[in-house]
């Protein structure tokens, strides 16, 4: 059986990473190019809306948004803390989950897609943090009254004048994320070209 991430075990991260990235690109050789071209300049140009515009919506929004309030739903048995961390929680494990079953399977630009789709969700996540103390974004949840996640949660963990810091760092790790996640899926684009002529 494949090794989810066989690089974390070893000593040397460069040299593992080094062998991850020829398996990718033998993977790219010959694929085909076009579609997923344009699947990489859509998650680019939408990286670069998120970074100008925290309200901008992309295509994974909608099926981010259900994610997250199912995972408000598979929280709501351990208690009203964990039942609202469990929206972000699961807004931010599916897009994990996937890069990992595209890791196990080998789908190798699938992995540059779910990173996007990850920086997407934290982009998300940061938008909502920055709004704790405000409380300004208009909220939609299963219930007719939805509470605002962060809110209540920084205010519990006595946080909640660290709200627009903590979206800071949240929305710097989205941005290093989708840049790692382009560069990566750039490069299998790049091959998948070359071997195709």
């Amino acid at each position: 059986m494949r090794k989810v991430l066989p690089w974390i075990e070893s000593t040397n991260v460069k040299e593992r990473w080094e062998e991850f990235l020829a398996e990718a690109l033998d993977w790219s050789a010959g694929r085909l190019v076009i579609p997923r071209a344009l699947l990489l300049l859509y998650c680019a140009q939408a990286g670069v809306r998120h970074l100008l515009d925290p309200f901008y919506g992309d295509f994974f929004g909608g099926i981010t948004f259900g994610i997250h309030e199912l995972g408000h739903v598979v929280f709501m048995g351990l208690g009203p803390f964990l039942a609202s961390f469990g929206g972000t929680f699961w807004q931010l494990a599916v897009p994990v989950i996937a890069g990992v079953l595209f890791v196990r399977q080998p789908d190798y630009f699938g992995i540059a897609i779910a990173g996007c789709w990850l920086s997407f969700s934290l982009f998300g996540v940061a938008l909502y943090l920055s709004d704790a103390r405000t409380m300004d974004l208009p909220l939609v949840g299963l219930g007719s009254d939805p509470q605002h996640d962060w809110n209540y949660m920084l205010s519990r963990l006595g946080l909640l004048a660290w709200d627009t810091r903590l979206a800071f760092l949240v929305r710097a790790a989205a941005f290093a994320v989708w840049a790692a996640a382009i560069g990566f899926g750039a490069r299998l684009v790049l091959q998948m070209h070359r071997t195709s002529r």
